[in-house]
């Protein structure tokens, strides 16, 4: 029997040309539904709150947002930390033609375009963060400091409460 191919993504060789250190893990995968995060979450071992889901929203322009899977996204608290009056989810049929991803891979690692990016505070307290890695099947484990660097990205308090 062949061996599997290793997957290899947009992000992977992002992070690969930046020399920035990451792990990847896959997971089978079946579908894309509601609390895909915490599914996956619990697939790879990886707690929900170290498992960061990333999520696409427009202000005056497009936001990349990126929480633990376990967590709501606050539009007023982003809206107010983006500068922007008001802050939506971008429709779900819009992320790849602005990402280069499909609903359950989005990485905030070599979208099409850098767009600002909001991180969750909270991923300061963990040595690793997890995050798509760009395919559905393959979560990225990296420092947060090196996730902030790669996309220039803010922390800031963006969760319900």
């Amino acid at each position: 029997m062949a061996k599997k191919k290793p997957v290899v993504t947009n992000a992977m060789r992002q992070l690969t040309s930046a020399k920035i250190p990451f792990e990847s893990v896959e997971y089978e995968v079946d579908e894309v539904g509601d609390n895909f995060g915490v599914k996956i979450a619990e697939l790879t071992g990886i707690p929900c709150e170290q498992s960061f889901k990333t999520l696409v929203a427009k202000g005056n322009e497009v936001i990349t947002v990126c929480v633990p899977v376990d967590c709501e996204v606050d539009l007023k608290k982003l809206a107010i930390a983006s500068g922007n009056k008001k802050v939506e989810m971008i429709h779900v049929k819009d992320l790849l033609a602005l990402t280069g991803y499909v609903r359950g891979g989005v990485s905030p690692i070599g979208m099409k375009k850098k767009y600002p990016t909001y991180i969750h505070e909270s991923c300061l307290n963990f040595d690793k963060m997890a995050v798509s890695g760009g395919t559905c099947g393959v979560t990225l484990l990296l420092s947060p400091q090196d996730l902030l660097k790669i996309t220039d990205a803010t922390t800031c308090d963006i969760i319900k409460e």
